[in-house]
């Protein structure tokens, strides 16, 4: 096989800047990247439907939506046991031949010391795409060290995504990992400018976070997922997050994407369906059918 951008990602250090000096490679490949669009992409994340990668891109764009985040991880669409570059290659090829985007590669890796990761990052710029969604780093006993440790992953990942051509957009997640502070992510953050952003979570920046963190996030928005949520009461007076349909939980959607909109923002937003419909399809259609609604109100048409 023939050394291309990809291979060349096995590298570390500085010679990830050096391999990606020739030039785009895009034109040998029939992914060339994300159409331009007006409004932002309504995206569904892979893992939503259980259907293989090759049946997947027809099937979602028939659905309705504008394109796909791609999860690459044990359980994804594309494992990362076996060989994830053809895996990868032609689940990309799939999804783009079927008229859908393909903006997000997202995967449970961290480290860039991994090879998948390595991997994964070579077929994103090979293939045009344009955002890397990494995992999250959990809190282990000291909070204050899990940050440090997270920051240095996070410098690493910012080396390789200038060399991939690559945003890497950051999830903020539950309180047991990194980042369920937006102010806390952004801190962490800010001195990667311009290549590391956030993955924002309505849902869960709605429940742990501070309500300005939308306009925190804003700067450095790279994407966003969509979940609602809502904080349900035990018997015992506890209070547990449950997720559910767009719309009945905790989210003010009209503010959220009239937020984005002033902003003028048209990165991809990535629906999540994980409160456990009876009727999967039926939850999906309900839900794409609900941000087209908040879409078309704040950006028009």
């Amino acid at each position: 096989m023939t050394i291309t951008r990809r291979r060349a990602l096995a590298g570390l250090g500085a010679a990830w800047s050096g391999a990606f000096a020739a030039g785009p490679l895009r034109a040998q490949k029939k992914g060339a990247g994300p159409l331009p669009r007006a409004t932002p992409p309504l995206c569904l994340f892979s893992e939503t439907l259980k259907v293989d990668y090759n049946d997947m891109g027809g099937f979602v764009q028939m659905i309705g939506f504008d394109g796909i985040e791609l999860s690459v991880q044990p359980g994804g669409h594309i494992p990362l046991e076996g060989d994830i570059d053809l895996h990868l290659e032609r689940a990309i090829e799939a999804m783009t031949g079927s008229g859908l985007d393909v903006p997000v590669l997202s995967t449970s890796v961290t480290s860039v010391q991994t090879k998948e990761l390595r991997t994964i990052m070579g077929w994103g710029n090979e293939m045009g795409i344009p955002i890397l969604s990494p995992g999250q780093w959990p809190k282990n006993g000291d909070g204050m060290a899990s940050v440090i440790n997270a920051q240095r992953e996070i410098s690493m990942l910012a080396q390789i995504g200038r060399a991939a051509k690559m945003q890497i957009a950051l999830h903020n997640a539950t309180p047991n990992f990194v980042g369920s502070s937006v102010a806390d992510l952004n801190a962490a953050i800010r001195p990667f400018d311009g290549i590391v952003g956030f993955n924002f979570d309505a849902g869960y920046a709605a429940a742990y976070s501070d309500p300005a963190a939308l306009r925190l996030a804003l700067p450095r928005l790279k994407m966003a997922t969509v979940r609602d949520c809502k904080w349900t009461k035990g018997s015992d007076g506890s209070q547990t997050l449950t997720q559910c349909p767009l719309g009945e939980g905790i989210v003010d959607w009209p503010q959220f994407f009239s937020t984005l909109a002033k902003a003028n923002f048209i990165g991809p937003i990535t629906l999540r369906v994980e409160y456990a419909p009876q009727d999967e399809l039926a939850a999906i259609r309900k839900d794409l059918a609900f941000l087209k609604k908040q879409r078309a109100a704040a950006y028009g048409g």
